[in-house]
């Protein structure tokens, strides 16, 4: 974990907020020079902090209106490798997420679907045909807010 001012946070808040903004107009609703605000966002970047900007598509627009997320318990762990497993559901389109987790479900997968039929056509054809696949639970995300997230808080 690095450190962070007041300024840097001010910085992430506003990228977060929109990462299309330049580092003079940040730097303006900030009340820091141009010069100042784009090397503290190079030194973001440089210490891993900023991974990248990331375009939010649309799914629903692009004709994807289902979003379901499955929990995936694989069969037998000593059958199939865990690379395997993950090389496999990466391949798929539709699974826009892989999470590796603890506890009940060994694998976490946000699959989207233009609707509930092409939903069951990935998962009876892609998924259940993976390799090492055991139980899989599938629920159906009705609403999304995305939150910012700490940096969104108020500094102490």
């Amino acid at each position: 974990m690095i450190e962070l001012d007041s300024i840097d946070r001010l910085i992430l808040r506003e990228l977060v907020r929109d990462a299309t903004q330049s580092a003079s107009a940040i730097g303006r609703k900030i009340s820091l020079s141009q010069p100042v605000t784009w090397r503290r966002i190079q030194r973001l970047r440089k210490q891993g902090v900023i991974r990248g900007n990331r375009l939010d598509l649309s799914n629903e627009m692009l004709g994807y209106g289902v979003t379901v997320f499955l929990g995936i318990k694989l069969a037998t762990k000593g059958r199939v490798s865990l690379q395997d497993f993950e090389r496999a559901v990466c391949a798929i389109p539709e699974v826009q997420t892989v999470e590796h987790i603890l506890g009940l479900y060994d694998y976490r997968l946000r699959v989207i679907a233009r609707d509930i039929g092409d939903f069951e056509r990935v998962l009876r054809r892609r998924i259940m045909a993976l390799p090492g696949i055991g139980d899989v639970e599938a629920n159906v995300l009705l609403s999304e807010e995305r939150l910012p997230g700490p940096i969104g808080c108020e500094l102490p």
